[in-house]
């Protein structure tokens, strides 16, 4: 319906609603015809003068356009090569993403799940676990951690997170390992450094395997070895533990162009079965050691984060400066109520894959920003123990972790946004919560 028929249906209504009688009626009519087409055009400018773009929480195609020509010649050379598995191009993001993370190995696989799966199995094959172990793991993660545990037949068993990192409380660990307490699996979650000395001095004192769930964490490091030591060179997430498994989907801060993954170790043997284990176990054409998985990343996968890899620091280098322009311009009592209060500092512990937010009032700012256009996400609103496949956890109780999940919502923070953006997000927030 265009304006002219629509002041040609109100000036009706005032037609019948106007007095019968009323010698003037028609004269009024024309009045009240005019006024209600020239009432549409300024209420039509106005909408259009305060009508701003929309802000999505994440825009991957944004993203992924500076690298856009090299990706398509990446991925045109695979399509050219008719080599589509275990190529060049694999063997080549292989050594090359062990090389950044600082370790001798790096067995890519399909997805960051198969990952954590492979690294478990493998530690299961070599001996260093067995069925039933109990695997300590954060009551505060992706879904995806528990249930590679329990997949393969060991058992987690929950601690809760530390309100001012958000990660795993180390202070509560010890409190939860018994004699069948085999390994820790820390979780860089939202991005944010998980390892700390203290963990380290645990596993060291009850002779522990560490496992990382780096699905998060690319490009998150420390200068920390041990509260023994000096402070020693950079080390990045992936290179802290045991083993560390690696998602590459492709809203991660290195992501594919669709699932792939990647476990990584200094542990030959480990590394020598997974390479096993993630070829249906196989160790030499026909011959099968392990009962293992079919998991492998394609070409095509590997062409494209060949690529990105070359500019490792692009998306993290964004996400901190529109983190510290959120802390500039959000109210002083929001962040302080609404920031973890060591969440951001130092820069290099945290690559801010999600920046969490937490309120109480979670769900109607989530309304709010979304009716002005601005996207959010939850990570997560219900954590695992709490899931249905889960009944033997249900009647658990983990008050931080369950905080978390009941007010976080993450804010828009990547490199397709710019200043405007978050500025604007910014004030809304302050607009809603002061």
């Amino acid at each position: 319906m265009n304006v002219e028929q629509l002041s040609e249906k109100i000036a009706a209504l005032v037609f019948f609603i106007a007095p019968p009688y009323n010698k003037y009626r028609k004269t009024s009519v024309i009045i009240y015809r005019n006024k209600s087409y020239h009432l549409y055009k300024s209420l039509q400018k106005k909408t259009m003068e305060t009508e701003v773009k929309k802000i999505p929480y994440l825009d991957l195609k944004a993203i992924n356009e500076p690298y856009e020509k090299e990706i398509k010649d990446a991925i045109n050379k695979v399509v050219n090569s008719g080599w589509y598995l275990q190529g060049e191009a694999v063997k080549r993001f292989e050594k090359s993403y062990a090389q950044f993370i600082g370790t001798e190995y790096c067995i890519s696989c399909a997805n960051g799940t198969d990952a954590l799966k492979l690294m478990l199995m493998g530690e299961l094959a070599i001996g260093k676990l067995q069925k039933g172990d109990e695997v300590i793991v954060p009551a505060n993660t992706y879904f995806a951690t528990v249930l590679a545990i329990s997949s393969v037949g060991l058992t987690p068993v929950l601690v809760d997170a530390n309100i001012d990192t958000l990660q795993i409380d180390d202070q509560l660990i010890e409190a939860r390992i018994t004699p069948k307490t085999k390994a820790i699996m820390i979780v860089h979650l939202y991005g944010k450094l998980a390892w700390t000395p203290k963990i380290a001095e645990i596993c060291k004192k009850h002779h522990l395997l560490l496992f990382e769930d780096n699905a998060q964490g690319f490009g998150c490091s420390t200068t920390l070895s041990d509260s023994s030591e000096k402070p020693s060179k950079r080390r990045y997430t992936g290179n802290l533990s045991d083993a560390a498994a690696h998602s590459f989907y492709p809203s991660k801060n290195l992501g594919a162009l669709g699932d792939a993954g990647a476990v990584t170790t200094n542990n030959r043997e480990l590394a020598e079965a997974i390479m096993s284990l993630h070829e249906y176990g196989k160790i030499e054409d026909g011959i099968f050691r392990y009962q293992g998985v079919n998991s492998r990343m394609d070409e095509i996968q590997a062409a494209v984060l060949n690529v990105k890899l070359q500019y490792p620091e692009n998306e993290q280098k964004a996400r901190y400066r529109q983190v510290q322009l959120y802390l500039k311009h959000l109210d002083d009592s929001i962040k302080d109520r609404c920031i973890a209060a060591k969440l951001i500092s130092p820069a290099h512990e945290n690559v801010f894959h999600v920046f969490p937010f937490l309120t109480r009032k979670r769900d109607q700012l989530k309304a709010f920003l979304a009716e002005n256009g601005v996207g959010t996400k939850i990570h997560y609103f219900r954590p695992p123990y709490l899931q249905p496949c889960y009944p033997e956890m249900n009647h658990l109780e983990f008050p931080v972790a369950k905080r978390i999940a009941d007010e976080e919502l993450s804010l828009p923070c990547n490199s397709s946004l710019n200043d405007e953006d978050i500025i604007r997000v910014s004030k809304l927030i302050n607009q809603f919560l002061v």
